[in-house]
């Protein structure tokens, strides 16, 4: 059973997930899993989540999403060759050219269940600032990326690379456009994107 199918299937976890969402902004955390905690937090910012259990269920999302975006002739900016190889055999156009795309395919460096953020460095956005990147970002991740806090993430980072620690660390958090993360100064004049995540389980 994958750790995502309690979240979706009831049980005692359904119950927290129902008080968790019902709780106010500005209530103290529930202890809950991360992969619970990450979920509820990503949906509240707004964000599209897909869960797959195996890599052909990512494939079938991607395609889903390219279908419902009309996105069939849009090239899909990427600058992970890593990514591009992986999916290249899928009738998906690529370009390292963010000006005649309208998605930004990418990987991320973890998942934040503290906030429900994406965290990513040069490693995935080499020198762009997000206000540069394209509004509708695909994030493919798993399940093994999950953390608890951005203070985690960061010591995983710091532990994975050592000495060739990434630049341009930031988060990705807004995933719509609300009145009250316009002028989010913690987003670094990044603008809301429209965001799916594949989430692959591997674990």
């Amino acid at each position: 059973m994958g750790i995502f199918d309690k979240l979706f299937g009831g049980g005692k976890k359904k119950g927290s997930k129902l008080i968790a969402e019902t709780r106010g902004e500005h209530m103290p955390d529930l202890n809950i899993p991360v992969d619970e905690k990450f979920t509820i937090h990503f949906k509240k910012n707004g964000g599209k989540f897909l869960y797959c259990d195996s890599f052909s269920e990512v494939l079938q999302s991607l395609k889903s999403i390219v279908s419902e975006n009309a996105w069939e002739n849009s090239p899909f900016f990427v600058l992970n060759p890593a990514l591009e190889e992986k999916f290249s055999k899928e009738k998906i156009l690529f370009t390292d050219r963010k000006k005649e795309s309208a998605v930004f395919f990418t990987t991320c460096e973890h998942l934040i269940a503290q906030n429900g953020s994406i965290l990513v460095s040069s490693n995935q956005l080499k020198e762009n600032k997000l206000s540069e990147l394209p509004d509708n970002l695909i994030v493919f991740a798993t399940t093994s990326q999950l953390v608890g806090s951005i203070g985690e993430g960061l010591k995983k980072i710091k532990k994975k690379y050592g000495q060739q620690i990434p630049a341009n660390i930031t988060t990705i958090k807004h995933f719509q456009a609300t009145d009250s993360n316009t002028d989010d100064f913690l987003t670094y004049g990044s603008s809301s994107k429209n965001l799916y995540l594949l989430l692959l389980e591997d674990l």
